[in-house]
């Protein structure tokens, strides 16, 4: 069964154009280094709720959106081995520079989950 990355994040709306523009460069990374499915989505009807939601999980600021990804492997040992190698891709390192500000990745939610369905 596939195994996923998930991810929550918060974007402040003036950078969804250059976040939009990294997560390409990320994904063809991904893709390249063997990921089956690279998927960034935008907030687009993500309300807060009363107890939790996405933009609570993140303490989403009034001037920003929420990302929602996720990246799809055949296993978690699969997934292992792709993200050794994106780690270790030099390319990588300059997407990663925090001076950069175009997310706050302290508030980033994520984690591996394995399938329970997929139809």
């Amino acid at each position: 069964m596939r195994y996923v990355d998930g991810f929550v994040l918060p974007v402040p709306k003036k950078n969804v154009q250059a976040y939009r523009r990294l997560a390409r460069k990320a994904g063809k990374i991904w893709m390249e280094h063997g990921a089956l499915e690279y998927i960034e989505c935008v907030g687009d009807d993500v309300k807060p709720g009363k107890l939790t939601s996405f933009p609570q999980s993140v303490k989403l600021k009034p001037d920003e959106t929420v990302v929602f990804s996720w990246i799809v492997y055949k296993s978690r040992a699969h997934r292992d081995r792709v993200n050794k190698k994106v780690m270790e891709d030099p390319r990588m390192a300059t997407m990663m520079d925090p001076s950069a500000k175009i997310l706050d990745s302290k508030r980033m939610v994520y984690g591996g989950f394995k399938a329970l369905v997929a139809l």
